[in-house]
C-alpha cells in the first residue's frame, strides 16, 4: 500500500509465490522490490501490506506475526465483508481503527 502516515492512497496486488498457495501467501519479491524502488522515488511513500482471509476471520494469524519485517508498516486483512487494520507490535499486532475519506 502506497501513501502518507495516516492516508492510503492505492496499493497494488502481488502475485503469490507460496508452495501452498491455498494455504499461504508469499508476496513474489520481485514485486516488494519494484515496490520500495517507486517508494524511494517518491511520493508516495510504502506504508504497509494487505491481504485476505478468505475462509477466515480479518485478525492477524500466527504466520502473519512470522512475516513481519517492518513494524512501522499497517497491514491490513481482509475477510468476508469485513477489513480490519492492524500494527505490528512487541506484544503481537495492536488494532487501528479505519476511517474512509471522500476524493
Amino acid at each position: 500500500m502506497f501513501g502518507y502516515e495516516d492516508h492510503i492512497v492505492e496499493s497494488t496486488v502481488a502475485r503469490n509465490i507460496a508452495a501452498e498457495p491455498w494455504h499461504r501467501f508469499e508476496i513474489d519479491p520481485a514485486h516488494l522490490f519494484d515496490a520500495h524502488r517507486r517508494a524511494r522515488c517518491g511520493p508516495l511513500a510504502l506504508v504497509g501490506c494487505w491481504h485476505s482471509h478468505p475462509d477466515g476471520s480479518p485478525t492477524p494469524s500466527r504466520h502473519d506475526a512470522y512475516g513481519v519485517t517492518d513494524t512501522s508498516w499497517l497491514w491490513l486483512i481482509a475477510a468476508g465483508d469485513t477489513i480490519a487494520a492492524w500494527q505490528p507490535a512487541a506484544e503481537g499486532f495492536v488494532p487501528i481503527a479505519l476511517q474512509e475519506r471522500g476524493l
